[in-house]
Protein backbone atom coordinates (compact mmCIF):
# COMPACT_ATOMS: atom_id res chain seq x y z
CA UNK A 1 0.00 0.00 0.00
CA UNK A 2 2.90 2.17 1.07
CA UNK A 3 4.74 1.84 -2.29
CA UNK A 4 1.24 2.58 -4.46
CA UNK A 5 1.58 6.45 -2.49
CA UNK A 6 4.68 6.68 -2.99
CA UNK A 7 4.36 5.69 -6.99
CA UNK A 8 1.46 8.35 -7.08
CA UNK A 9 3.35 10.86 -5.02
CA UNK A 10 5.96 10.79 -7.57
CA UNK A 11 3.65 10.75 -10.73
CA UNK A 12 1.77 13.46 -9.44
CA UNK A 13 5.38 15.25 -9.01
CA UNK A 14 6.82 14.47 -12.28
CA UNK A 15 3.78 15.79 -13.98
CA UNK A 16 2.59 18.28 -12.03
CA UNK A 17 1.92 20.69 -14.89
CA UNK A 18 -0.45 18.13 -16.60
CA UNK A 19 -1.88 17.44 -13.46
CA UNK A 20 -2.76 20.94 -12.91
CA UNK A 21 -4.41 21.88 -16.21
CA UNK A 22 -6.50 18.93 -16.00
CA UNK A 23 -7.97 19.80 -12.56
CA UNK A 24 -8.73 23.18 -13.79
CA UNK A 25 -10.38 21.96 -17.26
CA UNK A 26 -12.17 19.44 -14.90
CA UNK A 27 -13.44 21.86 -11.92
CA UNK A 28 -14.97 24.33 -15.45
CA UNK A 29 -16.64 21.03 -16.60
CA UNK A 30 -18.23 20.50 -12.93
CA UNK A 31 -19.10 23.84 -12.28
CA UNK A 32 -20.70 24.32 -15.61
CA UNK A 33 -22.72 21.19 -15.06
CA UNK A 34 -23.59 21.32 -11.14
CA UNK A 35 -23.67 24.87 -10.47
CA UNK A 36 -26.09 26.88 -10.93
CA UNK A 37 -25.20 30.22 -9.88
CA UNK A 38 -21.41 29.53 -11.65
CA UNK A 39 -21.05 33.73 -11.44
CA UNK A 40 -20.25 33.10 -7.67
CA UNK A 41 -17.64 30.22 -8.05
CA UNK A 42 -15.43 32.21 -9.39
CA UNK A 43 -13.25 32.91 -6.80
CA UNK A 44 -12.51 29.33 -6.54
CA UNK A 45 -10.31 29.62 -9.48
CA UNK A 46 -7.97 32.00 -6.79
CA UNK A 47 -6.94 28.77 -5.57
CA UNK A 48 -5.20 26.54 -8.31
CA UNK A 49 -3.64 30.08 -9.45
CA UNK A 50 -1.75 30.54 -6.40
CA UNK A 51 -0.96 26.80 -6.32
CA UNK A 52 0.76 27.09 -9.53
CA UNK A 53 2.51 30.30 -8.24
CA UNK A 54 4.00 28.42 -5.43
CA UNK A 55 5.09 25.77 -7.37
CA UNK A 56 5.68 26.36 -10.71
CA UNK A 57 6.78 30.34 -10.54
CA UNK A 58 5.49 33.20 -11.98
CA UNK A 59 5.12 32.42 -15.97
CA UNK A 60 3.04 29.44 -14.97
CA UNK A 61 0.90 30.85 -13.12
CA UNK A 62 0.35 33.63 -15.54
CA UNK A 63 -0.64 31.10 -18.07
CA UNK A 64 -2.93 29.05 -15.78
CA UNK A 65 -4.52 31.96 -15.27
CA UNK A 66 -5.27 33.12 -18.92
CA UNK A 67 -6.08 29.23 -19.80
CA UNK A 68 -9.30 29.78 -16.85
CA UNK A 69 -9.88 33.46 -18.15
CA UNK A 70 -10.23 31.99 -21.68
CA UNK A 71 -11.97 29.19 -20.73
CA UNK A 72 -14.66 31.69 -18.77
CA UNK A 73 -14.97 34.07 -21.26
CA UNK A 74 -15.72 30.89 -24.05
CA UNK A 75 -18.36 29.18 -21.77
CA UNK A 76 -20.08 32.21 -21.58
CA UNK A 77 -20.05 33.57 -24.89
CA UNK A 78 -21.43 29.56 -26.11
CA UNK A 79 -23.78 28.72 -23.30
CA UNK A 80 -23.39 31.17 -20.73
CA UNK A 81 -22.89 30.76 -17.16
CA UNK A 82 -25.97 31.09 -15.39
CA UNK A 83 -27.14 34.13 -17.56
CA UNK A 84 -27.64 34.88 -21.39
CA UNK A 85 -25.08 33.26 -23.21
CA UNK A 86 -22.73 36.08 -25.23
CA UNK A 87 -20.18 38.77 -24.38
CA UNK A 88 -22.49 41.34 -23.86
CA UNK A 89 -20.71 45.10 -21.84
CA UNK A 90 -22.72 43.95 -18.61
CA UNK A 91 -21.26 41.09 -18.48
CA UNK A 92 -17.16 41.85 -19.49
CA UNK A 93 -17.92 44.40 -16.75
CA UNK A 94 -17.71 41.32 -14.28
CA UNK A 95 -15.34 38.88 -16.18
CA UNK A 96 -12.64 41.20 -17.29
CA UNK A 97 -11.94 42.43 -13.97
CA UNK A 98 -12.22 39.49 -11.94
CA UNK A 99 -9.60 37.79 -14.99
CA UNK A 100 -7.08 40.54 -14.81
CA UNK A 101 -7.39 40.14 -10.54
CA UNK A 102 -6.59 36.27 -11.38
CA UNK A 103 -3.87 37.03 -13.40
CA UNK A 104 -1.89 39.82 -11.72
CA UNK A 105 -2.85 37.01 -8.17
CA UNK A 106 -0.71 34.41 -10.41
CA UNK A 107 2.14 36.85 -11.32
CA UNK A 108 2.49 37.89 -7.49
CA UNK A 109 2.36 34.68 -6.20
CA UNK A 110 4.73 33.15 -8.58
CA UNK A 111 7.23 36.20 -8.05
CA UNK A 112 7.29 35.80 -4.25
CA UNK A 113 7.89 31.96 -4.66
CA UNK A 114 10.40 32.94 -6.79
CA UNK A 115 12.28 35.11 -4.82
CA UNK A 116 12.00 32.75 -1.66
CA UNK A 117 13.56 29.59 -3.56
CA UNK A 118 16.30 32.27 -5.04
CA UNK A 119 17.20 32.72 -1.08
CA UNK A 120 16.58 29.35 0.10
CA UNK A 121 18.80 28.39 -2.94
CA UNK A 122 21.79 30.30 -1.91
CA UNK A 123 21.17 29.16 1.82
CA UNK A 124 21.41 25.86 0.54
CA UNK A 125 24.66 26.22 -1.04
CA UNK A 126 26.06 27.65 2.03
CA UNK A 127 25.05 24.76 3.86
CA UNK A 128 26.10 22.52 1.43
CA UNK A 129 29.72 24.55 1.07
CA UNK A 130 29.98 23.89 5.26
CA UNK A 131 29.53 19.63 5.19
CA UNK A 132 32.14 19.73 2.24
CA UNK A 133 34.62 22.14 4.16
CA UNK A 134 33.71 19.90 7.45
CA UNK A 135 34.55 16.80 5.36
CA UNK A 136 37.81 18.01 4.26
CA UNK A 137 38.94 18.50 8.04
CA UNK A 138 37.61 15.20 8.80
CA UNK A 139 40.05 13.71 5.56
CA UNK A 140 42.82 15.90 6.30
CA UNK A 141 44.50 13.87 9.13
CA UNK A 142 44.81 10.87 6.39
CA UNK A 143 47.26 12.25 3.41
CA UNK A 144 46.12 8.98 1.13
CA UNK A 145 42.38 9.66 1.70
CA UNK A 146 41.99 13.00 1.37
CA UNK A 147 39.33 13.96 -1.26
CA UNK A 148 37.68 10.39 -0.92
CA UNK A 149 34.60 11.62 0.45
CA UNK A 150 33.94 14.18 -2.27
CA UNK A 151 34.95 11.60 -5.32
CA UNK A 152 32.48 8.94 -3.61
CA UNK A 153 29.81 11.36 -3.48
CA UNK A 154 30.25 12.54 -6.80
CA UNK A 155 30.43 9.04 -8.24
CA UNK A 156 27.21 8.11 -6.01
CA UNK A 157 25.41 11.13 -7.51
CA UNK A 158 26.17 9.77 -11.51
CA UNK A 159 25.13 6.75 -10.65
CA UNK A 160 22.13 7.43 -9.43
CA UNK A 161 21.24 9.90 -12.09
CA UNK A 162 22.10 7.17 -14.57
CA UNK A 163 19.31 4.91 -12.57
CA UNK A 164 16.98 7.71 -13.36
CA UNK A 165 16.38 7.80 -9.20
CA UNK A 166 14.63 10.86 -7.64
CA UNK A 167 16.32 14.29 -6.80
CA UNK A 168 15.19 13.70 -3.31
CA UNK A 169 16.76 10.18 -3.15
CA UNK A 170 20.03 11.73 -4.78
CA UNK A 171 20.11 14.72 -2.62
CA UNK A 172 20.37 12.01 0.42
CA UNK A 173 22.40 9.89 -1.47
CA UNK A 174 24.94 12.65 -1.81
CA UNK A 175 25.10 13.68 2.09
CA UNK A 176 25.43 10.03 3.16
CA UNK A 177 28.50 9.86 0.47
CA UNK A 178 29.68 13.04 2.03
CA UNK A 179 30.17 11.15 5.49
CA UNK A 180 30.41 7.41 5.02
CA UNK A 181 34.03 7.58 6.28
CA UNK A 182 32.25 9.26 9.17
CA UNK A 183 28.84 6.95 9.59
CA UNK A 184 27.61 5.80 12.89
CA UNK A 185 30.98 6.07 14.84
CA UNK A 186 30.36 9.49 15.12
CA UNK A 187 26.49 10.22 15.72
CA UNK A 188 26.59 13.49 17.71
CA UNK A 189 27.66 14.80 14.27
CA UNK A 190 24.89 13.46 12.55
CA UNK A 191 22.41 14.54 15.18
CA UNK A 192 24.01 18.50 14.83
CA UNK A 193 23.48 18.75 11.20
CA UNK A 194 19.80 17.07 11.27
CA UNK A 195 18.68 19.87 13.56
CA UNK A 196 20.07 23.05 11.76
CA UNK A 197 18.39 26.00 13.40
CA UNK A 198 15.71 28.62 11.89
CA UNK A 199 15.36 28.83 8.46
CA UNK A 200 18.28 26.60 7.59
CA UNK A 201 16.09 23.40 8.82
CA UNK A 202 13.65 24.04 5.96
CA UNK A 203 16.11 23.25 3.13
CA UNK A 204 16.14 20.31 1.37
CA UNK A 205 20.00 19.98 2.32
CA UNK A 206 19.17 19.42 6.16
CA UNK A 207 15.79 17.26 5.86
CA UNK A 208 18.37 14.92 3.92
CA UNK A 209 20.65 14.75 7.04
CA UNK A 210 17.71 12.16 8.34
CA UNK A 211 17.64 10.47 4.61
CA UNK A 212 21.47 9.56 4.76
CA UNK A 213 21.31 8.60 8.62
CA UNK A 214 19.49 6.24 7.38
CA UNK A 215 21.59 5.43 4.35
CA UNK A 216 24.32 5.16 6.70
CA UNK A 217 22.83 3.28 9.40
CA UNK A 218 22.05 0.85 6.57
CA UNK A 219 25.42 1.13 5.03
CA UNK A 220 27.21 0.71 8.66
CA UNK A 221 26.09 -3.34 8.42
CA UNK A 222 25.75 -4.11 4.56
CA UNK A 223 28.94 -5.95 4.77
CA UNK A 224 27.87 -8.24 7.50
CA UNK A 225 24.59 -8.75 5.51
CA UNK A 226 25.31 -9.35 1.77
CA UNK A 227 27.41 -12.29 0.40
CA UNK A 228 27.00 -15.62 -1.09
CA UNK A 229 24.44 -16.79 1.54
CA UNK A 230 22.36 -13.70 1.05
CA UNK A 231 23.08 -11.72 -2.14
CA UNK A 232 22.81 -8.54 -2.50
CA UNK A 233 20.10 -8.68 -5.33
CA UNK A 234 17.77 -10.79 -3.20
CA UNK A 235 17.43 -8.06 -0.27
CA UNK A 236 14.86 -5.47 0.33
CA UNK A 237 17.80 -2.85 0.35
CA UNK A 238 17.64 1.11 -0.25
CA UNK A 239 19.03 1.94 -4.06
CA UNK A 240 21.19 4.67 -1.79
CA UNK A 241 23.04 2.25 0.01
CA UNK A 242 23.64 -0.23 -2.97
CA UNK A 243 25.10 2.65 -4.70
CA UNK A 244 26.80 3.79 -1.84
CA UNK A 245 28.62 0.68 -1.80
CA UNK A 246 30.01 0.87 -5.29
CA UNK A 247 31.21 4.12 -5.34
CA UNK A 248 33.30 3.36 -2.34
CA UNK A 249 34.56 0.40 -3.48
CA UNK A 250 35.10 1.77 -6.96
CA UNK A 251 36.76 4.61 -5.11
CA UNK A 252 38.85 3.02 -2.68
CA UNK A 253 40.45 0.87 -5.10
CA UNK A 254 41.42 3.92 -6.99
CA UNK A 255 42.98 5.21 -3.44
CA UNK A 256 46.87 4.99 -3.53
CA UNK A 257 48.03 2.39 -0.54
CA UNK A 258 51.14 1.27 0.76
CA UNK A 259 50.31 -2.18 0.53
CA UNK A 260 49.10 -2.20 -3.13
CA UNK A 261 49.19 -0.12 -6.15
CA UNK A 262 46.29 1.87 -7.36
CA UNK A 263 44.19 0.34 -9.51
CA UNK A 264 42.93 1.68 -12.71
CA UNK A 265 39.64 2.69 -13.49
CA UNK A 266 38.74 -0.85 -15.98
CA UNK A 267 40.96 -2.75 -13.40
CA UNK A 268 38.75 -1.53 -10.40
CA UNK A 269 35.49 -1.90 -12.53
CA UNK A 270 36.32 -5.38 -13.20
CA UNK A 271 37.02 -6.23 -9.00
CA UNK A 272 34.14 -4.72 -8.59
CA UNK A 273 32.27 -7.25 -11.27
CA UNK A 274 33.59 -10.27 -9.61
CA UNK A 275 31.13 -9.65 -6.48
CA UNK A 276 28.16 -8.75 -9.27
CA UNK A 277 25.13 -9.80 -7.82
CA UNK A 278 26.32 -11.04 -4.53
CA UNK A 279 28.07 -8.26 -2.64
CA UNK A 280 27.51 -5.37 -5.47
CA UNK A 281 23.73 -4.71 -6.98
CA UNK A 282 23.43 -5.56 -10.61
CA UNK A 283 22.25 -2.89 -11.89
CA UNK A 284 24.26 -0.38 -10.30
CA UNK A 285 27.47 -2.02 -11.59
CA UNK A 286 26.15 -2.22 -14.82
CA UNK A 287 25.69 1.83 -14.55
CA UNK A 288 29.35 1.83 -13.34
CA UNK A 289 30.73 0.71 -16.08
CA UNK A 290 29.32 3.00 -18.38
CA UNK A 291 29.48 6.38 -16.23
CA UNK A 292 32.93 5.35 -14.48
CA UNK A 293 34.47 4.23 -18.33
CA UNK A 294 33.63 6.98 -20.64
CA UNK A 295 35.32 7.36 -23.71
CA UNK A 296 38.46 8.55 -23.09
CA UNK A 297 39.06 5.83 -20.73
CA UNK A 298 38.29 3.53 -22.76
CA UNK A 299 40.21 4.51 -25.54
CA UNK A 300 43.48 5.14 -23.07
CA UNK A 301 42.66 1.50 -21.98
CA UNK A 302 42.45 -0.70 -25.60
CA UNK A 303 46.04 0.03 -26.42
CA UNK A 304 46.70 -1.68 -22.98
CA UNK A 305 44.68 -4.55 -23.09
CA UNK A 306 45.98 -5.33 -26.47
CA UNK A 307 49.22 -5.41 -25.42
CA UNK A 308 47.97 -7.76 -22.89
Amino acid sequence: MKSQIDRAKLFVYQNFERVLVVILVASLLVIHWLIDDKLAFLSFYYLPVIVAGFYLGRVMATLSAVLVGSLVLFFQAVQGLGVAPGLRPDILLTLVPWGGFLILTGWIIGLLSEQRQARLSDLKNAYVSILEVLTFYLEATDRHREGHSHRVAKLATDLARALELPEEEIENLRIAALFHEVGYHDPRLLKLLSRAPGEVAELSTALAMRGASDILFQYSHYYEVVGDVWPVDDLALSDGVKILAVADAFETLRLPSPNRQTFAPWTAVEEIEKGMGRIFATDVVTALRHTALGPDVMAHSEPLLMRA
